[in-house]
């Protein structure tokens, strides 16, 4: 298996209890994938299993560096970002100082490019965090993870709650940093963003990928989209 993500048998537990049972998913340089499925199926486990939040057995490398085992901090220096469904964004700070803490020495995304990139995060510079609105905590969330200079970014549903205008701009965001070559795995309900990145499709039920493709493939097969996907 090649790729900058290689993922292979992965199973994963929260105490005694399985979600993930044999993950097989690679994700190459510069790729956009969306990770689609129902609640429960156990996208979010997964991306906290890259991060090494859960307990988890099986291969998984980034840039051949074996992942299974390794600390969060560690796993994060490799060049791995991620941005939480809870944004975690600290709500005491401002959001200039929340851009500090996430900066990495040499990093290409500054303050200046996050600003660039979100105006209202400049407009709100030394605003607390806590007082953002929804949408730009998920800015802020964003560029303080871009701060990190990572070379792939596992986002938990980016357009979860936002307002169109504001879905459009994380949107942007993400297609302005495909351009530039980070790679990113997207986990999304409705897959909003993943067709504006025209981003390769990874569906996932029961614990394991049931589908992995471009999205035109996905529309065109029912029994995917019935068996994994409907609701009701």
């Amino acid at each position: 298996m090649n790729g900058q993500l290689r993922i292979e048998d992965l199973r994963a537990w929260y105490g005694a209890a399985q979600v993930l049972h044999g993950v097989n998913l690679i994700i190459d340089e510069g790729e956009a994938v969306a990770l689609v499925g129902r609640n429960g199926s156990g996208r979010s486990t997964l991306a906290k299993a890259i991060m090494g939040l859960v307990r988890c057995e099986g291969e998984m490398r980034y840039r051949d560096v074996r992942l299974v085992g390794l600390r969060p901090y560690r796993i994060a220096r490799l060049g791995i970002g991620y941005v939480p469904e809870t944004r975690d964004v600290f709500p005491a700070l401002t959001v200039r100082e929340n851009l500090v803490l996430g900066e990495r020495k040499g990093t290409r995304f500054t303050q200046d490019e996050a600003y660039r990139l979100f105006p209202v995060l400049e407009e709100r510079a030394s605003v607390k965090a806590g007082a953002l609105s929804g949408g730009e905590q998920q800015m802020l969330a964003l560029a303080r993870t871009l701060a990190g200079d990572p070379s792939l970014v596992v986002i938990d549903e980016p357009g979860e709650g936002l307002a169109p205008q504001v879905l459009a701009q994380v949107a942007a965001c993400l297609k302005t940093l495909r351009e530039r070559g980070v790679a990113m795995l997207l986990i999304e309900e409705r897959m909003t963003i993943a067709r504006m990145l025209d981003a390769r499709v990874a569906v996932m039920g029961h614990g394991a990928i049931r589908f992995d493709g471009p999205y035109a493939s996905l529309a065109r097969n029912e029994q995917v989209t019935r068996e994994w996907l409907s609701v009701g």
